[in-house]
């Protein structure tokens, strides 16, 4: 084991980037085009976060079937496009290069610490130039423990990264004699051949993993508590996120492309009752949607069997609330993740397993001068240009170019977008807190970068 230093780095000039996938590699590059000096740890081995983890066999939130579901026009950086040669939607190794080869086009390595944990981040108030200060404590391969001080700290380290499996869990899964696993630690449907598997959840991750299972296993069932809208990613030959991003798009209301967009559907895939699936609760993009080409498509072709929730687990017995029952050899809970940033100090936004995310303009922490969060949002889109603006802000900020308002009035601002968040969503609380539309969002960082 190695011992423990201290490294005095000057506040003033220096921001600390916590994370380097797509965010914390955007942040990064907006940094070193304003001269900024900067560090940035990643506790991984290589950049490209959840990309590069299905091909290096580490924990998730990765899995080898994982594909884009935004087109790779709007998911690559912008002044760094996606090779022509890939196609529309990269699947998780070409993603990987791709952020690796930006990191090295950019310049950006020699600044990368990898397999370094952050392990606290700690508000010192060590600055004197009114930006506050932070002192970082993190571990490095060799175990040494090192502390170092910096004017300015950017969490981009994801929030997919702690499993939220089902609370409570069904009666009687402690007598369950299978494999019960997240979707964390799933890799690849291969490892199931054979198995008769049950995937609960209709999000992203269960359909796509439902459908790799389903070439793979002996059989597939999808357990679904709550009907999701299913996307396809494409609608009248065009990926979905090109249609908003279009002009006529982004020139109609709210009500109008609600309208739009339920129409398309129905003409596109019909109810989701057809398929065995129940109907959402909720009207379209009231609530998180799923992007799918293929398990309205496997259900069709009888490879993914759908069964509503689960009521009880007895031995290697699966019973559901409709009282049919499955015999299963694994389950795999694809129910989501919850934020979780445990290096953060008490009474951060997004720290200590907070539901509700409170950040001025979903990046500043407005009683905590000097740290920011890029890439805790949630956009009905591709995030990737959402995060260069955000990084191009932090960047202003940091360098002195774009002065802050008073915390009283960012507050008010949050007040402001949660108050709409519920008004839409019914709630607040979880992934609804970091909800984004990709056109407005846009418009508002750049507002807030000229002020």
């Amino acid at each position: 084991m190695g011992g423990s230093r201290t490294v005095d780095v000057p506040p003033a000039a220096t921001v600390c980037v916590i994370g380097a996938g797509l965010s914390g590699l955007a942040t990064a590059r907006a940094l070193s085009a304003r001269g900024i000096d900067f560090v940035c740890l990643e506790k991984a081995p290589d950049v490209g976060g959840i990309w590069r983890q299905p091909g290096a066999g580490e924990r998730g939130p990765g899995y080898r079937s994982l594909h884009l579901n935004t087109a790779k026009q709007l998911t690559g950086y912008s002044d760094f496009p996606m090779p022509a040669e890939l196609p529309l939607y990269p699947g998780h190794a070409d993603v990987a290069a791709y952020l690796r080869a930006f990191a090295e086009w950019a310049g950006l390595l020699p600044r990368v610490e990898t397999r370094t944990e952050v392990l606290s981040v700690r508000q010192d108030g060590r600055c004197d130039d009114g930006a506050g200060g932070w002192t970082v404590t993190s571990r490095d391969a060799r175990g040494e423990v090192t502390q170092r001080r910096f004017a300015h700290v950017v969490v981009a380290s994801g929030h997919n990264t702690v499993a939220a499996p089902p609370n409570p869990l069904p009666p009687g899964s402690e007598s369950f004699t299978g494999t019960v696993l997240h979707s964390l630690d799933f890799h690849d449907g291969a490892d199931f051949a054979g198995q008769r598997v049950v995937v609960v959840g209709m999000g992203a991750s269960g359909v796509d993993i439902a459908s790799d299972l389903s070439r793979h296993a002996e059989r597939t069932v999808l357990s679904v508590r709550r009907g999701l809208h299913v996307v396809p990613k494409q609608l009248f030959g065009m990926s979905v996120d090109l249609i908003a991003d279009a002009p006529w798009w982004q020139d109609m209301s709210f009500t109008e492309q609600r309208n739009f967009v339920e129409q398309a559907l129905l003409v596109a895939r019909g109810k989701l009752s057809d398929y065995g699936l129940p109907e959402p609760d909720h009207p379209i993009l009231s609530s998180s949607v799923t992007i799918s080409d293929e398990i309205l498509s496997r259900i069709r072709h009888g490879g993914v069997i759908p069964r509503p929730a689960i009521d009880s687990l007895d031995g290697d017995r699966v019973t559901f609330t409709d009282g049919s029952v499955e015999r299963a050899d694994a389950i795999v809970h694809c129910t989501g993740f919850r934020m979780d940033f445990p290096f953060l100090p008490t009474g951060c936004p997004a720290g200590e397993r907070q539901e509700v995310v409170e950040l001025y303009g979903r990046v500043v922490a407005p009683d905590r001068p000097g740290l920011y969060f890029v890439g805790l949002i949630r956009p009905v889109g591709s995030i990737t240009r959402l995060v260069e603006a955000q990084a191009r802000w932090v960047a202003g900020i940091a360098g002195g170019d774009v002065t802050l308002p008073p915390a009283d009035v960012m507050r008010e601002e949050i007040d402001g977008y949660l108050k709409g968040i519920e008004a839409r969503y019914g709630r607040t609380e979880g992934a609804a807190s970091i909800q984004v539309d990709v056109g407005p969002y846009l418009g508002e960082l750049r507002e807030l970068q000229d002020t």
